[in-house]
């Protein structure tokens, strides 16, 4: 029945494939989650009537988060080529996929972050403030703790994001799930291989989807 519908599947390399599909995805996740978040909490604490209040600093952070948002990944990709070579080495495979990713990605989960802290009970910041806590304070036991379930919605929205990054990377070479349905699929005509890695991203995007939301609600005590 499998051999009928998809005549020209390689199990051994689709699974090959996703493998890599996975590793670009949670290796740039971390590194998008550390990135993100420093340029989120840097947009809110830089922003009027906060700790770091600073129009110039504000004014610097957005525009680079606003530019790197504004350029198309597949551009992003071509033009951080002779970083990606400088950092990495290469800029064929996945690993040369993980700097465009992280870049490219960060700054759209730093907004998300920005949004997340906005939504924090100004109650509760003013009452830390009062007490005399420090920045620092005010960052790790106020801030995040009282923003993590949508800090862990934004992170799931742009792991789903990410996920269709992967795949145009894999367009240029970077392998997985993408790669393979290009080189593959598409360039042979073998649409089969095609349909496959579709249905194969579509169930990466829910499963993580389904592990955001699981962790999400289990952190919302409201």
């Amino acid at each position: 029945m499998f051999e009928q519908l998809f005549p020209n599947v390689n199990l051994e390399d689709m699974w090959t494939a996703t493998g890599e599909t996975f590793y670009m995805t949670l290796i740039s996740l971390v590194g998008t989650f550390i990135l993100g978040t420093i340029l989120g909490l840097l947009l809110f604490l830089t922003s009027k009537g906060n700790v770091w209040e600073s129009k110039t600093l504000n004014f610097i952070v957005a525009t680079i988060v606003n530019v790197t948002r504004a350029i198309p990944f597949i551009i992003l990709i071509l033009l951080l080529f002779p970083f990606t070579d400088f950092l990495m080495g290469t800029i064929r495979g996945p690993n040369a996929a993980l700097p465009a990713l992280i870049i490219g990605s960060a700054p759209f989960y730093g907004r998300l972050v920005e949004i997340a802290l906005k939504e924090v009970d100004k109650g509760v910041l003013e009452a830390a403030k009062a007490m005399g806590a420090k920045t620092s304070t005010v960052i790790f036991k106020v801030l995040l703790p009282e923003s993590l379930p949508a800090l862990v919605s934004g992170i799931t929205v742009t792991a789903i994001a990410l996920i269709g990054y992967t795949a145009i990377a894999g367009v240029i070479g970077a392998g997985g799930l993408g790669d393979y349905a290009y080189y593959y699929g598409f360039q042979r005509w073998d649409f089969d291989v095609v349909l496959f890695c579709t249905v194969l991203i579509v169930l990466i995007v829910f499963l993580f989807q389904f592990i955001g939301d699981y962790i999400s609600n289990k952190l919302d005590k409201r």
